[in-house]
């Protein structure tokens, strides 16, 4: 469909490029979409040539893991993140505003108190950020320019709770490891950090020091390792990070393929064991799913998939019911969630023992732990009637985000198993949504009388548009 776009496109208008006689039409109309790709623009014509062999030797594949990357990861747009206790919000014009518990300067304002209101990040004026990643006690930015901003705990590689990273940064700091890599996404896990490049390398740092990612490194590490294995000549599209554990999608010329390295516990790695993965593995359950994968969520202990087609897999510990199959047993290969059979999804969004569903009409479906009221089934509760905190084994309807009258594009909720959780809903309108924990202002807003959580989801006073 992508390729007959800009075939079309490409015969409306004039190219910005001299012709190559030995391209087929497909090819060039191909090529002129690409370089209208913002990651695309910048790259020298070897760059270009390069990604062109890695995709596969083909322009018409260079635009698809290009259009890939953008939709799964809102690339260029406005999104937001629930982190373990502060928040943060992207404009789709690239200011940062961030909110809540700031005890190790994470919200990047040059001091450690909280926020309970969204502000700006004035030291980055003039700077444009297209994506962002919160960890405990740690943020990072990432600049259209390829350029990676990290403040709060000054460690890439440490525990929710551990000892290291004692020094702090209270505003944002350019991370000079990575300034000959033109980065395009960071996830931050438990134990390390990844990043992915612009050409679809992974990168990771620290893991400790028994060879978890296949090489030798320590917590304290600074530099970034290039993930070896499967994934070395394979462009990845986008990465997830769960607890000790890393999914990455791929883009192959075959298709989408979901790779996995880590910790096996629970079975979140997908291979049908609980053993953990040095090297990245191919997940070989999707092929007899005939799914392809096109959005992967790692959740602390579970994990999630969409496909083209808009069926919801999910995997790992099936605790309080977060993989949705109407019970709370573990599953070691992905499984089709059944209930949503009906629902043609987009979006998933994974955190402890939690995950979200957005479809394609842009309805929001929930289930598992409903510790923090994080999961939004809570209209009864706020009356007086059922329990706030029960958990969901089945996805169910957040008819309180329904009653929005709002498209939700977005669902970012707290990936972290000490932190009570709470979760984001971005409209397509550029609004905000908040519920669930609150106590450190992570929600925007100042709870009153002693509360803690926000049962039902509130608009944040800020503007994503």
């Amino acid at each position: 469909m992508c390729v007959l776009q800009a075939t079309g496109s490409f015969f409306r208008q004039p190219a910005n490029f001299a012709p190559d006689y030995e391209l087929s039409i497909s090819e060039l109309a191909a090529l002129d979409m690409c370089q209208k790709r913002a990651i695309f623009k910048p790259m020298n014509e070897e760059e270009r040539q390069e990604l062109k062999q890695r995709c596969g030797g083909s322009w018409k594949l260079v635009l698809r893991f290009l259009l890939a990357g953008e939709a799964c990861c809102r690339r260029e747009k406005s999104q937001a993140i629930a982190g373990p206790g502060h928040s943060i919000a992207v404009t789709s014009k690239g200011v940062v505003y961030t909110f809540g518990s700031n005890s190790s300067g994470q919200l990047g304002h040059g001091s450690t108190e909280e926020e309970c209101r969204p502000r700006p990040i004035r030291s980055l004026q003039g700077i444009r950020i297209i994506q962002a990643a919160a960890g405990a006690g740690r943020t990072m930015l990432i600049s259209d320019a390829g350029q990676v901003y990290a403040f709060g705990k000054d460690s890439f590689g440490e525990a929710e709770y551990g000892t290291q990273g004692t020094k702090m940064v209270a505003t944002p700091q350019l991370v000079e490891s990575l300034k000959n890599i033109f980065v395009v996404q960071a996830a931050i896990g438990n134990f390390f950090t990844a990043i992915l490049s612009r050409e679809g390398r992974v990168y990771t740092f620290s893991w400790g020091n028994d060879a978890r990612l296949g090489h030798q490194t320590e917590p304290t590490d600074l530099e970034p390792h290039p993930l070896l294995g499967a994934l070395e000549n394979i462009p990845v599209i986008q990465i997830a990070a769960g607890y000790c554990y890393l999914l990455a999608l791929a883009c192959q010329p075959s298709g989408m393929s979901v790779y996995s390295v880590g910790c096996g516990l629970g079975g979140k790695l997908g291979h049908g064991a609980r053993t953990d993965e040095k090297h990245p593995r191919l997940i070989e359950q999707f092929q007899h799913l005939n799914l392809q994968p096109m959005v992967v969520a790692a959740g602390a202990w579970h994990a999630a998939v969409v496909g083209r087609d808009g069926r919801v897999c999910t995997w790992g510990w099936g605790r309080y019911g977060c993989l949705g199959h109407g019970n709370e047993e573990c599953e070691s290969v992905p499984k089709v969630v059944e209930a949503l059979n009906e629902v043609k999804a987009v979006h998933v969004a994974t955190g402890d023992y939690t995950t979200f569903v957005v479809s394609d009409d842009g309805d929001v479906y929930s289930f598992g732990c409903g510790e923090s009221a994080s999961l939004g089934h809570n209209a009864l509760a706020a009356e007086g009637q059922g329990n706030r905190h029960a958990n969901v084994l089945t996805p169910e309807l957040v008819t309180s985000l329904k009653q929005m009258n709002e498209r939700v594009v977005q669902i970012s909720l707290t990936n972290s198993i000490y932190w009570n959780a709470h979760t984001f809903a971005l409209t397509e309108s550029g609004k905000l949504y908040a519920f669930g924990a609150g106590d450190k202002g992570q929600l925007g807003a100042e709870l009153v009388n002693n509360q803690t959580e926000r049962v039902n989801p509130e608009q944040v006073e800020i503007d994503l548009s």
